[in-house]
């Protein structure tokens, strides 16, 4: 019972989302809409976020800049130009 009750605590709240990702309520609710965000569980009218599945969501993310493979592609193109 102690895990369940540990995997209870560390479920999010679309509010929770919202102030980790410094996004708007209504991004969350488009992510959701859209099947675009984290992955999410209903409890009956609720919904819920795991916090893994938040992290792992930011973590999949694109980041700025180009991508290293990008980068890797053009050094190999000068070298043989």
């Amino acid at each position: 019972m102690a895990t369940a009750n540990n995997s209870l605590e560390t479920l999010l709240n679309e509010h929770d989302v919202s102030r980790i990702t410094r996004l708007s309520l209504a991004s969350v609710r488009r992510w959701r809409l859209f099947r675009q965000g984290p992955r999410y569980l209903k409890i009956g009218a609720a919904v819920r976020y795991r916090a893994e599945d938040v992290s792992a969501w930011l973590e999949s993310r694109p980041t700025g800049g180009t991508p290293e493979s990008a980068i890797a592609a053009r050094t190999n193109e000068r070298s043989t130009a």
